[in-house]
């Protein structure tokens, strides 16, 4: 429990707002939800959990926590980690699909506008961010993320409730390979409102591509396609809305011929799905007068640019909007009659077109995404189901029983696995349990799809449109006198003069069934596809590839019953995920941030059955798992379980919990499963797990580290040895060592590691000396990465609660292309100059040559040019100006003294380093001793300790200490030495004219982790 609460975001000072898990909350009733879900969405916190459901509430703003920060936070973290959020549900999700090789799914639910579609685009981003991959991978992601903008303008639309809704449904399934790449995808598309190509309400819009197009198209493509303005359409003027607050469809349109482009739609292809949006707006203003009851188009020209952007003719086009083929039977023989049509039903026929062509081209998109994604087979999966909200308006038709019947489905997959199926398994299990009630939908969603006894709603309309033909108001009547003989009696279902009333999950509908007929019978007339057939474009015919002059038999199959079938087929693959719920709540109707409408709240909060959902889970178990999968998963816990355990599966898991001293009130064995309580009990067995795993990766790590040091020791040592030959002398301890990278233990110093990204890779990292304008001595921490390099410093805290300590401050963040050049001595010193665009910094390090050359290389790698690297006695360095204190120059003068210790002798601007003679400039290393390295003995690696205050001196007066290897120190001293990381203040003589001063190695630290190279031989 410790080590829950040490790891838990509320322990780390962030701030809080209502109850994160509603679980918790002090009372549990409606009332308590709302204001906890106030209180939250208030103070800006969207995301609330019910054990692992999420509740989302729409902000209606942009929030600022959906940044590469956020996904870098919640990535392989637990659910307590962080506060709840959209990228916690989908790094669970995918984490679970590698780890039990399961396929999941989230279902997002919610009435319209309560940020359905915005969740799922989240899910797909966060997604695209974490998993791996390479080109291939990289070209499935684009799409992924393409696929968005492309099937929200030809699908989406503005409505009085939402001014982005959703208005198609659709089950996006990404494919992952075994590692966890997204290889492949698949859309499952259903119930286009197709309706709202021809006809909308007031103050809603058509599809957004028909505003993008009139205002993005450029001038050619106006004058081609005959773009107006909006009101010029007939199909765009009926609601008098042309503009939504807050969208720019000119960019929009750029971003959606962009996003054709990705997905691999050809040029010419993108041009005609253009024209046939165009076509469509032109056929809208073919109108119609009565000559003698039959409709005669009142203009030929208004025949003249829908003709010619389809690809047909005109003539034809005006012979099919106003007449229609009739086959009949008699006999046995059948014959084709011409019937002259009247002025409704020109208009209907027409609308016909225009929405069959409509639909044909939003399937092919759906089509080209999927075959640009598509894998030969299937590994894994995440379904992403996005559909339309509950919808309930002053005028209901046939596209909202639709829609609100898909959604009574779903609500009843919620019910069966959240509620239901919860409760029955713990019957069946054996386990203590108190029933809680709860109402399930399932005898609406029985009152609509029943086939028989009594025949739902949809049997009954199917049976009408078989029977009559499907226009007018005559059917439509007819139809309701079916249902109130049918379903008359129902307690979910009333009717009146002109429609009928459901009892919904989500409250009571009143449906309008003038059209319920005509809409459900969706058939496109066969002089249509004919027309459509004759076009001169390929692609035109290929969107209608029927084959007329086969025999019809059977009843041609109606919206309706294709709506039942996908409902049932989705209902069929979401059964076969692990399921996730995002339940999406809208706070207000004017579509404001910070606006909340209580009433409206807390109705979503009774329909979505919140309440119910908080006391299963409160009384319930949190997780289960069958014996053999659970041992499977945590039997490296124990030795008596690892690799596997022998004996009855039960009594291993008992053994298995009793070991890892689980309280036995957190758990319950069951027949065949065993029950967890509370998820913290499960986040600490997945602790311990990884624990155990992080330890046998460790050790497959060291050994895989060693295996490649030794390999690429020889040649490592050449490159960096290449860098100073025949320039340079040679330290004799040194030519022949082994390159390490991270001499700081960087994996066991959080308080270093701070300064750095949070997956940055060390090349180099070890304790050095910092000379000053004054050339005083100062121990930095130099850490060398692909992009940066870092010096970080030590300061005694001056004020605060933390006053006196010392704590470690980044004195310097550099990227190394701002790296001018390395200046070095032709001596065996290790003092160098790195050179930058302000300031220059003079240091030592025993470990120059190998930290040089990784720096020349990364250096290389960014800039494509090599590091300009300088040998003289002469240095310069400049130092930057502070305050009153000038900047200028510095200069270093190196000449010939005695042995291998470098005496410092400082004297106004000007340093002078004595030391003796090293080996030959064109000195390499021996393979002799890189033999001796394979074979298990090190290198020497030199020792350094922390400097003390000066006490002796040399014969020119100055502070002298001694250098060379560990072996060399431990003869001469016989003081024991403290091994410590903070350095002690250093002493220096008062100042004079001149001075002399030793250089001082930086402090020694605790070696042991040197055993084994943790970063490769370098880094």
């Amino acid at each position: 429990q410790g080590s829950k609460e040490r790891f838990h975001w509320q322990s780390h000072n962030v701030k809080q707002s209502g109850v994160d898990d509603m679980v918790l909350l002090s009372k549990i009733s409606e009332e308590a939800i709302v204001e906890n879900l106030k209180k939250r969405f208030m103070d800006d916190y969207i995301f609330t959990y019910i054990g692992p459901v999420l509740i989302s509430v729409n902000p209606f703003k942009q929030m600022p926590y959906f940044t590469d920060r956020e996904i870098e936070l919640y990535q392989g973290a637990a659910q307590y980690e962080n506060p709840p959020h959209i990228y916690a549900l989908t790094d669970n999700m995918y984490r679970n699909m590698l780890i039990d090789g399961e396929n999941q799914c989230v279902i997002i639910s919610g009435e319209s506008g309560a940020g359905k579609t915005v969740a799922a685009k989240y899910i797909m981003g966060y997604i695209s961010k974490v998993s791996g991959g390479g080109e291939k991978v990289q070209h499935v992601k684009d799409i992924i993320l393409q696929s968005n903008p492309l099937l929200e303008a030809f699908g989406n639309a503005k409505t009085v409730r939402n001014n982005n809704s959703s208005r198609f449904g659709k089950y996006f399934e990404i494919q992952f390979s075994r590692g966890g790449e997204p290889d492949g995808g698949k859309i499952s598309n259903f119930l286009l409102e197709k309706s709202r190509v021809v006809s909308q309400n007031e103050c809603e819009r058509n599809f957004h591509i028909y505003y993008q197009l009139i205002e993005g198209a450029s001038q050619e493509q106006r004058q081609n396609l005959g773009i107006m303005t909006p009101d010029y359409y007939y199909y765009l003027n009926q609601s008098d809305t042309y503009q939504v607050e807050g969208t720019d469809d000119r960019s929009d349109f750029h971003e959606t011929m962009n996003a054709m482009q990705v997905i691999g739609i050809r040029g010419e292809d993108q041009q005609l799905v253009l024209q046939i949006v165009a076509g469509i707006l032109h056929l809208g203003n073919i109108s119609f007068r009565e000559e003698g009851n039959y409709a005669q188009v009142e203009s030929a020209d208004s025949l003249a640019f829908p003709a010619y952007l389809l690809g047909i003719n005109q003539d034809r086009l005006n012979e099919k909007v106003t007449s229609r083929k009739m086959d009949s039977k008699w006999g046995g023989r059948s014959e084709s009659i011409t019937v002259t049509l009247n002025v409704e039903q020109a208009a209907y026929t027409r609308d016909a077109l225009a929405k069959g062509l409509y639909t044909r081209v939003f399937d092919f998109l759906v089509e080209s995404i999927n075959r640009a994604m598509q894998k030969p087979n299937e590994e894994y999966s995440i379904g992403v189901l996005d559909i339309y909200g509950f919808e309930i308006f002053q005028k209901n038709g046939f596209e909202q029983f639709c829609i609100n019947f898909v959604n009574e489905k779903l609500q009843q997959i919620f019910i069966e696995l959240t509620l239901k199926a919860e409760q029955e398994e713990y019957v069946q299990e054996g386990i203590k349990w108190t029933q809680i009630q709860y109402f399930n939908n399932k005898v609406v969603c029985d009152l609509i799809e029943n086939k028989l006894n009594p025949p739902g709603i949809m049997s009954v309309l199917d049976d009408v449109c078989a029977t009559m033909h499907a226009t007018g108001e005559g059917a439509d009547q007819t139809l309701l006198q079916k249902l109130q003989a049918a379903v008359g009696n129902h307690e979910h279902f009333n009717s009146w003069s002109s429609g009928f009333v459901i009892h919904h999950y989500a409250g009571k509908v009143s449906y309008d069934v003038n059209g319920f007929c005509e809409r459900n019978r969706d058939v496109l007339f066969t002089d249509l596809i004919e027309l459509m057939q004759s076009s001169e474009y390929g692609f035109i015919r290929m969107l209608f590839p029927e084959k007329l002059d086969s025999d019809k038999k059977g009843r041609p199959t109606t919206a309706g019953s294709k709506i039942k079938k996908q409902a049932n087929d989705l209902v069929n693959t979401l059964m076969k995920c692990t399921p996730h719920y995002i339940r999406c709540i809208k706070p207000n109707e004017t579509k404001k941030p910070r606006d909340w409408e209580e009433s409206r709240v807390k109705h979503q909060v009774e329909y979505l059955g919140l309440k119910e959902n908080i006391r299963v889970r409160r009384a319930g178990f949190a997780y289960r798992r069958l014996f053999h999968k659970f041992l499977q998963r945590y039997a490296i816990l124990t030795p008596e379980t690892w690799p596997s355990w022998r004996g009855d599966e039960r009594q291993g898991v008992q053994h298995l919990l009793r070991s890892v001293n689980m309280d036995p009130d957190q758990y319950q064995m069951g027949r065949s499963k065993v029950f967890v309580k509370n998820p913290e009990s499960l986040f600490l067995l997945e602790e311990m797990r990884e624990r155990k795993f992080d330890g046998f990766a460790r050790v497959i790590q060291k050994a895989w580290r060693r295996h490649i040091a030794i390999r690429k020791y020889e040649q490592m040592r050449e490159e960096a040895s290449n860098i100073l030959y025949n320039f340079k002398e040679r330290r004799r301890n040194s030519i022949n060592r082994n390159f390490v990278g991270d001499y700081l233990g960087m994996e066991e110093r959080p308080e270093l590691r701070q300064f750095l990204a949070k997956r940055e890779r060390i090349d180099f990292a070890d304790s050095i000396t910092k000379y000053d304008r004054r050339f005083k001595p100062i121990k930095r921490d130099f850490i060398l990465t692909p992009k940066y390099f870092y010096l970080i410093g030590r300061e005694k805290v001056k004020k605060g609660p933390e006053k006196g300590q010392i704590k470690e401050v980044l004195k310097k963040k550099v990227e190394i292309q701002a790296v001018s050049g390395v200046s070095l001595s032709t001596r065996q010193d290790d003092f160098f100059i790195l050179h930058e665009n302000n300031a220059d910094n003079f240091l030592e390090s025993i470990f120059k040559t190998e930290l040089i050359s990784l720096l020349c290389k990364r250096y290389e790698e960014l800039t494509r040019t090599k590091l300009c690297l300088s040998f003289k006695d002469t240095l310069q360095f400049r130092v930057k100006k502070e305050g009153w204190g000038g900047g200028g120059t510095r200069n270093v003068t190196f000449v010939r003294g005695q042995g291998d210790v470098a005496t410092l002798k400082a004297g106004g601007k000007t340093l002078t380093v004595s030391i003796g003679d090293g080996l030959p400039r064109n000195a390499k290393p021996t393979r002799k001793e890189a033999t001796q390295s394979r074979g298990g003995r090190r290198c020497p690696v030199p020792s350094r300790s922390t400097p003390p205050a000066p006490q002796g001196a040399c014969r020119n007066g100055g502070p002298q200490f001694p250098r060379g290897d560990s072996q060399a120190r431990q003869e001469t001293s016989t003081a024991p030495q403290k091994q410590g990381r903070g350095p002690p203040a250093a002493a220096l003589p008062a100042r004079n004219t001149t001075r002399q001063l030793k250089a001082r190695p930086p402090s020694e630290h605790n070696m042991d982790f040197l055993n084994v190279p943790d970063q490769g031989v370098a880094g």
